[in-house]
């Protein structure tokens, strides 16, 4: 008997993430059992992006615990963008969310995203909509850098969020399928690409305040990855001259 889909899938990207992941999923644990039947009609992917620490073990050994944990596997390192990807054409659920594996906006800001997928087809966490919401800033520098980005996404790509960087966004699965399809960009870039391929696709999107603080223990490193990502948005026009984001009509 095959076994019914889940109603939401979560996504965890996960690159030698030993130290965190271990109270990551013992909060979102917490979080669904408090809440009854959402612990069983919710499905948990961690998406290990080629560790070479106790990652994989880890999940594993939680996947005792969780009625419906899987872990797969990138292979090698790809990415952050790629492990989203990977994760949502993995995911089986009606609703699909990924989050950090910091959990940098806590669980209970979920249904402020389903929620709002009540009447659109993807809803982003945002801590520009509401800057009292940080409960623990980035340093200044970084801060700085995220404004001037979010600058130049608003100018190449005609989106008009004033934060596409959170790391919690929630989409309807089958909808915005069409947008991890065609995303190209695999690291810490793909945001942007995808947010474009939403709009492009005539997806409906709203932006949501959530509480978000910054872990200074973050991957991304504010130079090398902002030029990186700044080159990714270059890349979203060249994709669109080349023809590699075909249209789709959604119904």
């Amino acid at each position: 008997m095959t076994e019914p889909a889940p109603e939401l899938s979560i996504i965890i990207p996960s690159f030698n993430e030993e130290a965190r992941l271990p109270p990551t999923l013992e909060r979102i644990y917490n979080f669904l059992a408090a809440r009854g039947d959402q612990l069983r009609t919710t499905e948990v992917i961690v998406v290990d992006d080629g560790s070479t620490d106790s990652t994989p073990e880890i999940a594993e050994a939680w996947m005792q615990k969780f009625p419906i944990l899987r872990l797969v596997f990138n292979g090698r390192n790809r990415g952050k963008g790629f492990s989203v990807r990977h994760g949502m054409l993995e995911a089986r659920g009606r609703l699909a969310l990924f989050t950090d594996a910091d959990l940098s906006t806590p669980m209970e800001e979920m249904d402020k995203l389903l929620d709002a997928l009540r009447t659109q087809d993807v809803a982003i966490g945002s801590r520009a909509l509401n800057r009292n919401t940080i409960e623990a800033h980035q340093a200044r520098l970084r801060e700085l850098a995220g404004i001037i980005f979010n600058g130049f996404v608003r100018i190449l790509t005609g989106l008009p969020y004033l934060d596409t960087q959170c790391g919690f966004k929630a989409f309807r699965r089958e909808r915005a399928r069409i947008c991890f399809e065609q995303q190209r960009s695999e690291r810490f870039g793909f945001d942007p690409e995808l947010l474009y391929l939403a709009k492009r696709h005539g997806l409906s999107c709203v932006e949501v305040s959530v509480r978000w603080a910054h872990d200074p223990r973050t991957k991304v490193h504010v130079v090398s990855d902002s030029i990186d990502m700044f080159f990714d948005l270059l890349r979203i026009q060249w994709n669109t001259l080349l023809g590699r984001y075909p249209r789709t009509t959604q119904t």
